[in-house]
């Protein structure tokens, strides 16, 4: 199946929905509202032939847009930004920086499809409507399969899939306090497990480190040749 041609297709049969083509990859991206979520999921499968859920994850858009890191190529390397709360640099309770591109809703669910038939896949996205409880229907009563996938972004986004048949945590442990992969989820955590020999058991405590960013992977350019051709001209300026 064409993107472009199934682009078209999504755009008519759903007009209320955003469809966006990604090129030159011909990623589709199906954007619908909550209460669209369950019935586009519905037609997507039955009238398209979306019959395979591939996986159902959650996004945290806290933060989006931003970037620690100057990854420009240059002579000098690349510096932190730290004067801004970047995801990572804050404490329980505070929020990193966000950005004016960012959008207007927080948390997403997005469920990547595949058509066997058609070799073609879509990914269906919703936004929740209450960042403080983000709710979305759940997508078991279509696929099934949606079951675990679910269960894992309620844990680590606190995503509540409405309807699912056992929404409960399932990487993290029972007691676990927060959703660790929210962008407001510090590196440190909140609390720290060790065991006390005066009371003679695991006692649960504040954290006792300061709060860290990781250094990224930063893939660049290499610089030198540029750099070498700048100094260069920098000498024939001199020289004249």
């Amino acid at each position: 199946m064409n993107p472009a041609a199934l682009s078209e297709r999504l755009h008519a049969r759903f007009p209320e929905g955003v469809v966006s083509l990604a090129q030159p990859r011909g990623e589709i991206t199906l954007d619908v509202e909550p209460a669209a979520w369950l019935a586009a999921a519905r037609v997507l499968r039955d009238e398209f032939g979306f019959d395979t859920l591939v996986d159902v994850s959650g996004v945290d858009y806290l933060g989006y847009g931003t970037d620690e890191w100057n990854t420009e190529p240059s002579s000098e390397g690349f510096s932190r930004g730290v004067e801004g709360k970047g995801p990572g640099r804050f404490v329980w309770g505070e929020s990193p920086n966000g950005a004016a591109d960012a959008p207007e809703r927080r948390f997403a669910a997005v469920a990547h499809l595949l058509s066997v038939e058609h070799n073609t896949r879509v990914r269906l996205r919703t936004f929740a409507a209450n960042d403080d409880l983000p709710v979305v229907s759940s997508l078991t009563s279509v696929w099934p399969g949606a079951d675990w996938f679910e269960r894992e972004a309620f844990d680590l986004y606190g995503i509540v899939f409405e309807g699912h048949p056992d929404l409960r945590r399932i990487l993290t442990d029972y007691g676990f306090v927060g959703h660790p992969f929210r962008k407001d989820f510090p590196l440190i955590g909140n609390v720290e497990v060790r065991y006390d020999a005066d009371r003679q058991r695991v006692i649960y405590q504040p954290v006792s480190i300061e709060p860290r960013v990781l250094v990224p992977r930063v893939i660049r350019d290499d610089a030198r040749y540029e750099t070498a051709v700048r100094e260069s001209a920098q000498r024939r300026e001199v020289k004249q």
